[in-house]
């Protein structure tokens, strides 16, 4: 068995890279995915006839330079994206209707089928019941209402 591997060094290397994807699998860091691209590239440098030391100067290089130059452009694209907004911040810019008379010294609304305290935008504005407002930002437990524009 020991003379088949020897003979056949890249087998190592594939089982090498085959550890570290499903090792990667786990973690999900795309770190050990450029050791195990590194490795495959070491099993064929190895299975091409290569000497040990042609295969892990091969499994070296093309192991970094996957970790510092295609590693970091892979890790923004996948955070990259629209973030998700939670709690509060997703009502900004829904459509509430007013409730009690809304001044900038307060009023109520209802948004998202709850009643909310609200109060205008600017001083000069003000909303008489069953008028649609926009939600331009919740402060604290109050939100804060503009005209909506048809």
């Amino acid at each position: 068995m020991w003379d088949w591997i020897t003979d056949n060094p890249w087998v190592l290397w594939v089982a090498l890279a085959v550890l570290l994807a499903v090792v990667e699998m786990m973690s999900l860091d795309l770190v050990l995915l450029m050791f195990a691209l590194g490795a495959l590239a070491a099993a064929v440098a190895s299975a091409l006839g290569g000497p040990l030391w042609v295969a892990v100067l091969v499994f070296a290089v093309l192991s970094f330079a996957l970790l510092f130059l295609a590693r970091p452009p892979m890790v923004a694209k996948l955070h990259a994206g629209p973030t998700l907004t939670q709690g509060h911040d997703a009502l900004v810019g829904r459509t509430a209707v007013v409730v009690d008379p809304v001044s900038s010294f307060g009023g109520r609304v209802q948004l998202a089928s709850e009643l909310w305290s609200a109060r205008s935008l600017t001083q000069d504005e003000t909303f008489e019941p069953g008028t649609e407002v926009l939600v331009t930002k919740i402060d604290g437990a109050t939100a804060v209402v503009t005209l909506k524009e048809s």
